[in-house]
């Protein structure tokens, strides 16, 4: 490295130009005497192009008429200055792209003349992580407010139907055999409460928490050789909000089923071309050697609802794929025959127990197996819905710890 003044002592000039700070020295008249490795490197400039030159071409144009000022300022009253103190200040490279940085100012006198030390960090990283955790809380309070309405709504729901029960019964003198049913339809209720808060508070509460720890573990890595650690914190904090948004879709959709308000539209669908558009959505959601092989034989055009039945594949093959290991195949046969469509999903994964399969399809159901894997027991409630919206029929074949198989038969509808 070539200086303007030189540094006599050995030691110190090797830690000013190994230095991993940027580091200028700047005299009274504003002019740069000597500029590190890591200065050099931050704003993009050669020795020979940087020392000797103002300190003014290192900020950018908007500041000139308030930098001559305060470094005339600075040089009449010198005192240290740490980094930040306060101020977002910006440099500019000899690519004329200006940076984020803070600056930490230190000030020393030598044969009568006065030196300024300029520290300068580039903060460009540090700052796109901020704005990204930001946008990363904002959307987590969305979601959270989001879920506070549902509940309060779910609960609602709750109250205006035991209200409706209990107006009833005091109404109506109801034989021994009509107020039995009517409790057991109230028990049935409170049943299915339960259940929902159930889940709800392993559910939700379990990827809010996750998102809350990795919210707080990214602020604490803050250097560049740290980027991994916040990458992978800023992952799972997008998986656990992408769970929590699908929990919300499914909420939703059932609530539109309890309300009567989905309706079927009937169209034409390409079967190998609706296929590979499925395919092309579960790509992403494989595991490692996970694979789908897709048969299908028949005509190539089916009439039937392209939105439910997309909802119903993709749900199928989500749990085919969560509920398998690593390096299995999920399977899809497909048949157009008679005015019919046969559809058969089949995996390689866990099973299901026996006594759970009875009850599959009903809601907040989940097998007594997949406990400890994330699932709000809705999909196949309404996979089975939307099934028999379209005048269909679904049935399950399952062995324990060797795979299952979902048979769907759906009508063509001319």
């Amino acid at each position: 490295m070539q200086h303007l003044s030189p540094i006599s002592d050995i030691t110190f000039k090797a830690l000013f130009d190994h230095a991993t700070i940027g580091i200028l020295v700047v005299d009274d008249r504003g002019i740069i005497n000597l500029a590190n490795n890591s200065a050099l490197a931050v704003f993009g400039y050669q020795i020979q192009e940087l020392e000797g030159q103002p300190i003014g071409i290192l900020v950018p144009r908007r500041f000139d008429h308030i930098h001559e000022k305060h470094r005339t300022g600075y040089m009449k009253h010198p005192e240290n200055r740490a980094m930040g103190a306060g101020r977002d200040l910006f440099g500019v490279r000899k690519s004329v792209d200006e940076f984020p940085a803070e600056l930490s100012l230190s000030s020393y006198e030598k044969e009568g003349k006065k030196f300024v030390i300029v520290f300068v960090v580039d903060i460009t990283v540090r700052k796109q992580f901020d704005s990204d955790l930001l946008r990363q809380k904002e959307e987590t309070a969305q979601y959270a407010s989001q879920l506070h309405k549902l509940n309060e709504q779910l609960e609602q729901k709750v109250i205006d139907r035991t209200a409706m029960l209990r107006e009833t019964l005091s109404q109506l003198e109801l034989s021994k055999e009509e107020l039995s049913q009517a409790l057991e339809k109230e028990k049935e209720l409170g049943d299915l409460k339960s259940r929902f808060v159930s889940m709800a508070s392993h559910e939700f509460r379990t990827p809010l928490s996750t998102i809350m720890s990795s919210a707080s573990l990214i602020g604490k890595y803050t250097t560049t050789e740290q980027q991994e650690n916040r990458d992978k914190h800023v992952s799972r904090i997008k998986e656990q909000i992408k769970h929590l948004s699908d929990m919300l879709e499914d909420l939703l959709s059932l609530g539109k089923l309890d309300e009567g308000v989905v309706k079927v539209n009937i169209e034409a669908l390409d079967v190998s071309q609706w296929f590979h558009d499925i395919d092309a959505e579960l790509k992403p959601l494989l595991k490692a050697g996970q694979r789908i092989v897709w048969n299908h034989t028949g005509a190539d055009m089916v009439h039937s609802d392209k939105k439910l039945l997309r909802f119903v594949l993709l749900n199928l093959f989500s749990n085919a794929i969560k509920f398998s290991d690593e390096g299995k195949e999920i399977k899809v046969d497909s048949v157009l025959h008679d005015a019919k469509w046969f559809l058969t999903v089949t995996d390689q994964g866990l099973g299901i127990p026996e006594q759970d399969v009875e009850h599959l399809f009903e809601r907040f159901h989940r097998a007594t197996n997949v406990s400890n894997i994330q699932g709000t027991g809705l999909g196949l409630h309404i996979v089975k819905r939307y099934v028999d919206l379209l005048n269909g029929d679904i049935s399950v074949k399952s062995e324990l710890n060797k795979g299952t198989s979902i048979c769907m038969v759906i009508p063509d509808v001319h």
